[in-house]
């Protein structure tokens, strides 16, 4: 409540604090004037706090993070009582969802060598690029999501969402990296052996603007450690949660 923060502050006056936080000197006297006990005003300044801190850490923390958040303002409180009042407000830490598979390696399509070799430095841009498939959930449900990183930045440069894992959905992820980037010859792009880069249509889109194709060794997700930390960095900041 703006109230609860107004009547917390000592070192502002009343009419410039109205002023600031848009009410009226009339409404904040006659909040104090309600017979609310030192704890509830205490909870409604600590709601506030609390919800501040859990929006600015992008739905990522916890009690304990907060308790520590809170004590660097000089509130010490309790993470019980910091947990009750997150419940109160309808905030949860986000947390990890099992994910079903994507890529399937199982198959008898050609396989490129692994010509990457986990070298995942790159000393100018458009110069290596690595590639993966996740399935998240949006405000759409289910869907799946190709990316593009670019090595020398780290930085997805060309993506693709849809509700099937399909070889359009690797291509157009590609497609878009290229369109964006307009890389020269000799580009190097590396994925996993999923049956969706190994397909026809996305050999070919490689042949024709002069893309070199590497793949992780079989059964080696390290290979391509890179795009697998960014989707569990997304999965776990961003979008999963209980």
């Amino acid at each position: 409540m703006k109230y609860a923060w107004m009547k917390a502050q000592v070192k502002f006056k009343i009419t410039a604090m109205c002023l600031i936080m848009g009410v009226s000197k009339t409404g904040y006297y006659a909040w104090c004037s309600w017979s609310k006990t030192e704890r509830e005003m205490e909870n409604e300044l600590l709601s506030e706090l609390i919800k501040e801190i859990f929006w600015q850490q992008r739905n990522g923390c916890g009690t304990r993070t907060i308790k520590k958040a809170l004590g660097r303002k000089g509130y010490q409180v309790s993470r019980r009582r910091i947990g009750r009042l997150m419940r109160a407000e309808g905030l949860f830490c986000k947390t990890t969802k099992k994910f079903k598979a994507t890529t399937n390696s199982k198959h008898d399509k050609p396989i490129a060598p692994n010509t990457l070799n986990r070298e995942f430095t790159a000393t100018s841009p458009n110069q290596k690029w690595v590639g993966d498939i996740t399935y998240i959930w949006t405000a759409e449900g289910w869907l799946y999501l190709a990316t593009v990183i670019d090595l020398y930045s780290r930085k997805v440069v060309g993506w693709s969402m849809n509700s099937r894992m399909t070889q359009e959905l690797v291509n157009q992820a590609l497609l878009a990296a290229i369109w964006a980037r307009k890389p020269a010859k000799g580009l190097l792009w590396h994925t996993d052996r999923g049956s969706q880069y190994a397909s026809n249509s996305h050999r070919h889109l490689l042949k024709e603007h002069h893309i070199e194709q590497s793949m992780s060794r079989k059964g080696n997700c390290w290979d391509n450690a890179v795009a697998e930390s960014f989707f569990h960095t997304l999965k776990t900041g961003l979008t999963n949660h209980k």
